[in-house]
């Protein structure tokens, strides 16, 4: 009988055949743990994972790391190398083995010293960037993978209800940062999606914004743009709640983006383009007025990775399916006065999608409130 991840080598052996491809290389990162469930760090030393398009699997493996791959991966064909001797050897030997091929490589994790590495020895003609076609076996969610993923969002969203609950007027972004951060620890996160975001008045503007002393002041927004990790896979969610009161020029603001947001939830489902769903939501954001202050797409897929295929954009023709998993997280960024996203994870189903975050889309007041 197959493991698990061997299934998952066996469903991309079958796409490297449909994408004319011999093998494909692996750094560690979520590809590498998806199909051999083993966690490396991605460091000076090369480590690398090829599987070919008959599923057998090889690998260049620095010597300190024989012990942990060979228990898991005694069946792979690896060549080990020492720190004293370098890794050429091990590139050429490799070579050698696997003869002239083509090989696929992660475009946007694998990094230049690597793939020089690989074109030394297979030239450059035989390395190809096969990012979206090696995406594919993640696209589909398993249920236990969707399991995994709700236990992250739990974990974040009893923790944002702690930390809101906690949060007064004055208190700086790097406080209420830290706040969340220790109660996603405490509530058993593994560790955190991605630097969480916590931003008020004018820097919630900045989407990517560094949390700094700002403090939080009556009657201006704050936007918290987090996520818990949990076996792995990963939650992502923004809200952007408001400090005592909120005003009629920042309501209309919200409430164009809650719209844009229940628009995506309503509109994404099986068989609905990641296009379709990015033209309802820009178009909910453009008929409130507010078509100068859309900065970003509508979403991106989640899982191992936080953001990963499909992006839910604008001439995505990518069709949605059953399993995979989204983000729809409409916002508005007016500069140095008011950023407000709404950020929800939806899985997709035969007949709609789910939300599996349910945290209170408001708006939400915090602070000194009466």
């Amino acid at each position: 009988m197959f493991t698990n991840f061997q299934q998952r080598r066996i469903l991309l052996a079958d796409i490297l055949k449909e994408n004319h491809l011999e093998a494909a290389a692996f750094v560690p990162g979520p590809n590498f743990y998806y199909l051999t469930g083993l966690k490396f760090s991605l460091m000076e030393r090369p480590t690398l994972m090829f599987v070919t398009d008959s599923g057998d699997v090889f690998a260049i493996m620095p010597e300190l790391e024989r012990e942990m791959w060979s228990a898991s991966m005694h069946d792979a064909k690896t060549f080990y190398w020492q720190d004293s001797d370098g890794f050429n050897k091990a590139f050429k030997d490799l070579a050698v083995e696997l003869g002239s091929i083509t090989i696929g490589i992660e475009g946007q994790r694998m990094r230049a010293f690597e793939a020089n590495a690989l074109n030394s020895v297979f030239g450059a003609d035989a390395i190809r960037d096969a990012q979206a076609e090696l995406a594919k076996p993640r696209l589909l969610k398993s249920d236990h993978e969707v399991q995994l993923i709700e236990k992250a969002i739990e974990i974040s969203e009893t923790s944002l209800g702690e930390t809101l609950e906690n949060i007064r007027t004055g208190m700086s972004e790097a406080a209420i940062k830290a706040m969340l951060m220790q109660r996603m620890l405490a509530n058993g996160a593994d560790g955190f999606a991605f630097d969480t975001i916590v931003l008020t008045g004018g820097n919630a503007a900045r989407p990517h914004g560094i949390p700094g002393e700002a403090p939080l002041l009556a009657g201006a927004p704050l936007l918290i743009d987090f996520g818990a990790s949990f076996q792995g896979y990963n939650a992502d969610i923004t809200r952007t709640v408001f400090c005592e009161y909120i005003s009629d020029e920042n309501a209309k603001i919200y409430e164009a983006v809650l719209a844009a947001n229940t628009a995506g939830r309503h509109m994404a489902a099986a068989s609905v383009s990641c296009h379709e769903v990015d033209l309802k939501v820009s178009s909910t954001l453009r008929e409130a007025g507010f078509n100068e202050l859309i900065v970003h797409k509508t979403g991106h897929g989640l899982g191992l990775d936080v953001h990963e295929a499909p992006n839910v954009m604008i001439n995505n023709h990518t069709i949605l399916e059953a399993g995979m998993l989204i983000t729809i997280e409409p916002g508005l960024y007016r500069s140095n006065f008011i950023g407000v996203r709404i950020e929800d994870d939806v899985l997709i189903t035969n007949d709609g999608c789910r939300s599996l975050t349910s945290f209170e889309r408001g708006p939400v007041f915090v602070g000194n409130v009466k």
